[in-house]
């Protein structure tokens, strides 16, 4: 009897550690496409915050790519919005863009869209 007893402990002890592994791997396999996914959303997210509260997305951009090329010296590689930042009053707004692998952060100023950071 404890013979048998032992054989089941072992056999669940080999399809929990089975299960445990192969449900890794799945996560393993889906986290890229479920971090550009979520990427995405983000942007979108971003994208229609700043619809909505009026604010124009060419001006926006415009003076995303203006302020980059005064602090680069160039055209970002890539610019995407990837947060905004509305707070209590237009002087404390911000809108976060991706430069390729740097982060620029414009604030306004007097309706005007001005550099805070770029990392």
């Amino acid at each position: 009897m404890l013979h048998w007893f032992v054989i089941v402990l072992i056999v669940l002890a080999v399809l929990a550690i089975a299960g445990f592994l192969a449900r890794r791997a799945q996560l393993s396999r889906s986290r890229p496409a479920f971090e550009r996914s979520l990427e995405q959303v983000n942007r979108d997210l971003a994208a229609a915050a700043a619809a909505d509260r009026g604010w124009d997305r060419t001006t926006l951009e415009g003076a995303a790519r203006r302020i980059y090329a005064t602090q680069r010296g160039g055209e970002p590689p890539e610019l995407l919005l990837v947060e905004i930042r509305d707070r209590p009053g237009t002087d404390e707004d911000q809108a976060v863009f991706r430069c390729g692998a740097e982060q620029l952060t414009l604030g306004r100023r007097d309706g005007e869209w001005v550099h805070e950071s770029l990392t």
